[in-house]
């Protein structure tokens, strides 16, 4: 007789109420021929992440989860000119006409997660949350807590991460599937989103979550 009390090994766990969230892994950030790129602004380690996060992806979506994502966007002016935050523009200022342009192959999230996504949002600032309708979508989902990957640490990530928390979802971060453009500002960063959320590698969170 089985004991009840014991996960069955042939029994796949329910995550339905789980998404994973990817932010911003699109081809004007790190594809070597996107934008930044392009402007010199890159980071090696950011190209070694959406292998990472595939695994990920393909275990929580087994299980019933959802995968997301967040794409970050330049919506173009009357005369085709990004509308971009001067923050930003004196940040990036090689960013231009056509970047991060909606529908773009630059604004599209990188090939070897597009087909693994369930939905996307476009994003005009750090936060997938803000102005968009993610808590929405994933409210009426049944979502109740975020697994967060994808760049950077710092910005879009951590952004994204508290919002999510004060809107009461259980977070957790895949702390070897984000990157920053330093390995300073990356470790600064997970240690101050562990005060609000799990901080994990993609193997920890496989193997705790399917245990």
């Amino acid at each position: 007789m089985l004991n009840s009390n014991k996960p069955n090994p042939g029994v796949l766990q329910n995550l339905s109420g789980v998404a994973l969230l990817i932010v911003d892994l699109q081809n004007d950030f790190i594809h070597p021929a996107g934008a930044y790129a392009r402007g010199g602004a890159t980071n090696p380690k950011a190209l070694l992440l959406p292998s990472k996060v595939q695994s990920v992806a393909r275990f929580i979506k087994e299980r019933g989860g959802m995968v997301v994502s967040s794409q970050f966007t330049l919506w173009p002016g009357v005369e085709g000119e990004p509308l971009i935050s001067e923050h930003l523009g004196k940040l990036r200022p090689f960013l231009r006409k056509g970047d991060f342009k909606p529908y773009s192959w630059g604004q599209q999230n990188v090939d070897e997660l597009k087909d693994l996504i369930d939905f996307s949002v476009c994003k005009v600032a750090y936060s997938a949350f803000f102005n968009t309708q993610l808590d929405w979508v994933l409210t009426r989902a049944g979502v109740k807590e975020l697994v967060v990957c994808g760049i950077v640490t710092n910005g879009g990530v951590a952004s994204s991460v508290r919002d999510a928390h004060v809107r009461d979802y259980r977070c957790t971060v895949l702390s070897d599937a984000c990157a920053a453009f330093s390995d300073q500002v990356h470790d600064t960063s997970l240690a101050d989103l562990g005060t609000v959320a799990s901080v994990v590698t993609c193997d920890e969170y496989l193997r705790t979550t399917n245990s």
